[in-house]
């Protein structure tokens, strides 16, 4: 057992198999072997791994409608020595699973806090995703209310990044719907089913994805939808639209911007200077400028 602090246990954060049993750690196996108690969001499914594993250790149920008041009793077990292995259904906790609130009273209390890293389903899905950009937005899961994710697409549409948001199987084709009607029809990928026996990838357009999605559909998705194109604003051709537009659009010094357009209009600097010093005069200006 690793060393904890004195008279007080230790919560351990541990990453458990997505879909494939045979993802699981040695180290994780060697944790929830040895600690006192395991947390978990349904008892019913930890069993299953837990059975398989041959593992005996006692569950106890961790869930979001009563996060709260059970991180609070296990807040009291951990005070009290008891060491305590945090899990969710599948993957890593506190990743759109229930787990934030034991973790932050545990710190707060002084109670040391040990990641075991494993699966996710978020980095699983940017794995094969082939992803151009290195950078991504996760998101979580939509709000289950149809105003709430609405707004919560059109909060995310100017992103330049991938956009990725986990979906349930039952509301998945609603919401790529309306993430179509916020975002444009962008190219997205689509994983369900990871790491299992039937995993699937789906590329198109959100119009597409959405249609492949009609009906019943099994398991949850991984969605990952093409961030905003970037596109440059146009520059004037006219000297003091083009000064005010340096001044005003490009945050730059008088002294760059009127370098700047001497080389986009190939003229002396001489001869643009002192209009610009005028224009520039006519706004607000920064005094360091």
């Amino acid at each position: 057992m690793p060393t904890t602090t004195p008279d007080t246990g230790t919560l351990y954060v541990v990453a458990t198999p997505i879909g494939n049993l045979e993802e699981i750690t040695p180290r994780a196996v060697r944790i929830l072997t040895e600690v006192d108690l395991i947390a978990c969001e349904d008892t019913r499914h930890t069993r299953k791994l837990i059975n398989h594993l041959q593992i005996t250790t006692p569950l106890t149920s961790y869930y979001r409608e009563k996060e709260q008041y059970k991180a609070e009793l296990l807040l009291q077990q951990l005070q009290n020595g008891v060491q305590i292995a945090l899990v969710s259904d599948a993957g890593t906790p506190c990743i759109s699973d229930p787990g934030s609130v034991l973790v932050r009273q545990a710190r707060g209390a002084g109670i040391p806090v040990v990641p075991v890293s494993g699966p996710s389903a978020l980095i699983t899905a940017i794995s094969v995703a082939g992803l151009e950009q290195s950078g991504f937005f996760f998101a979580g899961f939509p709000p289950s209310k149809k105003k709430a994710r609405k707004d919560f697409f059109k909060q995310h549409a100017a992103l330049p990044c991938p956009l990725i948001f986990y979906e349930s199987p039952h509301r998945i084709q609603t919401s790529l719907l309306d993430a179509m009607f916020a975002l444009g029809d962008r190219q997205a990928q689509l994983f369900r089913e990871l790491t299992k026996v039937h995993e699937e990838h789906r590329q198109g357009t959100l119009s597409e994805l959405s249609q492949s999605c009609a009906g019943k559909n099994r398991g949850e998705f991984v969605v990952i939808v093409d961030g905003a194109e970037l596109t440059a604003p146009d520059k004037p051709e006219d000297i003091d639209e083009l000064i005010l537009w340096y001044r005003d659009q490009q945050n730059v010094s008088l002294k760059k911007a009127v370098q700047q357009i001497a080389a986009d209009l190939d003229i002396p600097r001489t001869k643009i200077y002192q209009r610009a010093l005028t224009l520039w005069k006519t706004g607000p200006t920064d005094p360091e400028r």
